[in-house]
């Protein structure tokens, strides 16, 4: 039952008073139950998180995957200065010469930017190249682990509408607190009902429209995929030809194990263009959904990417001034 509520938190998580309560009508459960065995996923770690997922291009934020080409004996010291940057979310090690992979966002006045805050992470980092992978084409964002074990191989990847939506100051407050993990109680959105000083139905309906505007992408569980039985995620590149890529990218993205997959642009030391992130139990199980999506595209050759390490894995944090903090020392520390 456990696999069946998690996978219940990841997909759907209720945007309700007391959430835990609709997920144990669902799986016909008491609330208490599915709570002590949320709160042992937590406890042991499986669970890493349960918070709103807020899309960075909508709220005007830059964003970039990056890769580093660093050699072996700096690995450590990159490691330590590239984590200290608030924006940089995920960041890992790679079976390649570019061997660290990071995901880098920056809000919209930011004092340096994308391009000179990676310019400057790479010098301090003592990166041999770097190259820079901005999105050009989203085909799908959505982890969903499956841990029953039942789900459908595919699934349809809709393209969504958005309704246009000006932030107020109430958006960006419910923004700043639902980014931050729940506490697993009957009522874990009290507190915020509180600080923001509205009613619970004014705080769903805040929610709603910044779904229907597409700056929240979901409300959900995320889980710690290693922890969960995932241990082998491959970061699967492809070379597709540019008249093929949109095709290819939509019938990679149906594939229910993967949960990202991005066109990204090509460069004179980087010839993959389509980006699909691949989630399986083992590397055999892993390799075997690669294999299938295979024969579904037309491609000039493809890298599975494994990462070896983990190093950072956090959200982004929205209207805070960390990243202001962090710009204004490398201005003074570079003499920019």
């Amino acid at each position: 039952m456990r696999e069946k509520i998690l996978y219940e938190m990841q997909k759907n998580f209720p945007l309700t008073k007391r959430p835990f309560l609709d997920i144990a009508n669902r799986l016909g459960l008491k609330e208490d139950e599915v709570l002590n065995i949320v709160k042992k996923e937590k406890d042991d770690g499986i669970i890493r998180q349960t918070s709103a997922i807020f899309d960075t291009k909508r709220l005007g934020y830059k964003s970039s995957l990056v890769a580093f080409e660093v050699d072996k004996d700096d690995i450590d010291k990159a490691v330590k200065i590239l984590n200290s940057h608030p924006g940089i979310s995920h960041n890992y090690e790679r079976n390649h010469r570019f061997n660290i992979w990071f995901t880098l966002a920056v809000p919209p006045d930011s004092l340096l930017g994308l391009e000179k805050t990676v310019e400057i992470l790479a010098k301090n980092s003592n990166a041999k190249d770097f190259i820079l992978l901005p999105t050009l084409k989203l085909f799908k964002i959505a982890v969903k682990l499956d841990t029953t074990g039942v789900a459908n191989k595919r699934e349809k990847v809709v393209k969504k509408s958005y309704k246009d939506l000006v932030l107020s100051d109430l958006h960006k407050r419910v923004i700043a607190l639902t980014q931050e993990d729940i506490p697993l109680t009957k009522e874990p959105f009290s507190e915020m009902v509180k600080k923001l000083d509205i009613d619970y139905d004014k705080f769903f309906n805040t929610l709603n429209e910044l779904k229907m505007s597409g700056h929240m992408r979901r409300f959900a569980t995320i889980l710690n995929h290693r922890k969960a039985g995932f241990n082998a995620n491959a970061m699967v590149v492809w070379d597709i030809d540019e008249q093929k890529a949109i095709d290819a990218g939509k019938k990679l993205a149906s594939f229910s194990a993967v949960s990202h997959c991005y066109l990204r642009p090509k460069f004179p030391n980087w010839q993959y263009n389509i980006f699909s992130m691949v989630h399986g139990k083992t590397k055999e199980q892993t390799d075997s959904i690669v294999k299938e999506m295979e024969r579904e595209v037309d491609f000039n050759e493809n890298r599975y990417l494994y990462s070896s390490r983990e190093f950072k894995k956090i959200r982004v944090k929205y209207y805070t001034d960390e990243t202001y903090r962090w710009e204004n020392r490398m201005i003074e520390r570079n003499n920019l």
